[in-house]
């Protein structure tokens, strides 16, 4: 006997498990980044960024697990690991040779941005292709990459 599955038309169960395979390797590249940031600061603002920037790596986290586990929920392979992430991640490649505060920030900025204007696109397209779990938990990561976004923004500015 077959055991049941989360019922989702046509191929749409596999178009959300391409997208959030994808989401799970820029994610996980974010994380990284976020933390190549967080140990090489240099400057006058460094214990304010530094101390803001774990409890951003620690959300991110929250985020890719629940990426990660709707895929595996989905019957699907959740792809995470360094070299899927190298080579799958829509991230520009972060700089290893900065320091300032101001560069990591705007380092940081630009692919916040990156990333979070793309899940708003994902989260339409889980929805379309009938999974609006997935597109619940994008909804989710959506707002805290805004979130994280502005943080990141507001010592720019």
């Amino acid at each position: 006997m077959k055991t049941p599955s989360i019922a989702i038309e046509g191929n749409g169960k596999s178009t959300v498990i391409d997208i959030l395979n994808a989401r799970l390797a820029d994610a996980i590249d974010l994380a990284l980044i976020v933390k190549q940031a967080h140990w090489n600061l240099k400057g006058i603002q460094f214990i304010a960024v530094h101390e803001m920037l774990d409890p951003i790596r620690a959300a991110i986290d929250v985020h890719i697990d629940a990426i990660a586990e709707r895929v595996a929920q989905l019957d699907g392979i959740a792809l995470g690991t360094s070299q899927v992430v190298a080579k799958s991640t829509k991230l520009a490649p972060y700089p290893t040779d900065i320091r300032k505060v101001p560069d990591h920030l705007a380092a940081l900025a630009d692919r916040f941005a990156t990333l979070a204007n793309q899940v708003r696109e994902d989260i339409d397209a889980t929805d379309e292709a009938g999974d609006a779990d997935a597109a619940d938990i994008l909804t989710a990561f959506s707002r805290e990459l805004d979130k994280d976004l502005w943080f990141i923004k507001s010592h720019l500015e």
